[in-house]
């Protein structure tokens, strides 16, 4: 193959690779999108009790899923031996926390007001990716982070209904959330777990745990004497929301797979934009003010620009990198006339 062809064939396989990202970004945040909604319906609109059996719910769809799968040899990775725990470990402990408060957030606070606090992931995200994976990031990138938190603090203090223990638990949950895709990029290349490995065990860790803290709690008595078991609806909407974990975790793992921990969180906070909106009209539970609008748009315009400069940064990344290759194919029969 000449230098011409190997070049073309480079620019193909980078042209898939940013379709894949591209790609495995719009999934995670329709799947963001998607779940939010259905788990604000399960806890919210029919008033089930436990959050953290519906976790578990999550996490025994995953934990299923991913055997059959293996089983059927559609997807691969190491069967479970006693130093899973140590491969995969912090990560359990964040997934349950990002679970358990997530959930308990979703059903104390509004969607819009769940989905702004959630704006302070991306400034613990952009921190720990500075202290952990040693990056650095472009001052205009962090004055967009800055941006959305501002809109943040401006639409959350002026919230007509304000909670301080459901703003403890997204505060919380940033936390873990931030954690998690940060040590999920890390731990997916870990030798023999990959990224169904990852979903696999990490589920299959924290289930038993949970579930007894559930029982623990009195969650588990309120959640299996929940009078709406008979409503078909409802079993409906429950189901869907125990795949919908499933597809929401698969989707994280695959978006920071193909991108980095804070492109993921970024994502997160481009679907709030949608989400955001939505919870104007549709749940009955968001009270308007004009502070709180006012906040939440300069919040939404802060997203909007995080993630116009990081694509543009990396549209124009791959602009120069074509450009550079057509300047050396221009150049090489001149330099092959040199040479003779």
């Amino acid at each position: 193959m000449d230098a011409s062809s190997q070049k073309q064939e480079e620019g193909k396989k980078e042209q898939h690779s940013a379709f894949v990202k591209l790609t495995s970004a719009l999934f995670y945040a329709a799947s963001s999108l998607l779940i939010t909604v259905v788990n604000k319906s399960v806890l919210t609109s029919f008033r089930f009790p436990s959050y953290m059996c519906l976790g578990v719910g999550q996490m025994l769809t995953t934990l299923a899923v991913l055997q059959v799968a293996k089983m059927s040899k559609k997807v691969h990775f190491q069967d479970f031996d006693s130093g899973i725990f140590w491969k995969v470990f912090p990560l359990p402990l964040l997934y349950m926390g990002n679970h358990i408060t997530g959930l308990a957030s979703t059903k104390k606070l509004s969607l819009p007001m769940f989905t702004v606090l959630r704006k302070f992931t991306i400034l613990m995200t952009m921190t720990m990716e500075v202290y952990l994976l040693r990056k650095t990031f472009p001052r205009r990138l962090v004055y967009s982070v800055v941006t959305i938190v501002f809109g943040a603090v401006i639409a959350a203090s002026s919230d007509l209904a304000f909670d301080v223990e459901a703003y403890a638990f997204i505060l919380v949950n940033d936390v873990f959330t931030a954690a998690s895709n940060v040590y999920t990029k890390m731990k997916i290349g870990t030798e023999g777990l990959g990224k169904y490995g990852v979903l696999f065990y990490n589920a299959l860790i924290i289930v038993v745990p949970t579930l007894l803290a559930s029982a623990f709690t009195g969650d588990l008595h309120q959640a299996v004497t929940f009078e709406d078991w008979v409503d078909a609806t409802f079993v409906f909407c429950f189901l869907l929301s125990c795949i919908m974990g499933f597809v929401l975790m698969y989707s994280i793992v695959l978006c920071s797979y193909y991108n980095s921990a804070l492109t993921t969180t970024v994502v997160g906070a481009v679907k709030n934009v949608a989400v955001a909106f939505i919870g104007m009209f549709v749940g009955g539970d968001y009270l308007f003010s004009w502070n709180n609008f006012l906040g939440l748009s300069i919040c939404l315009a802060g997203g909007l620009a995080y993630s116009y400069l990081t694509f543009n940064t990396q549209t124009s990344q791959r602009t120069n990198e074509a450009s550079d290759l057509k300047i050396l194919a221009a150049e090489e029969p001149s330099l092959k006339t040199t040479v003779h």
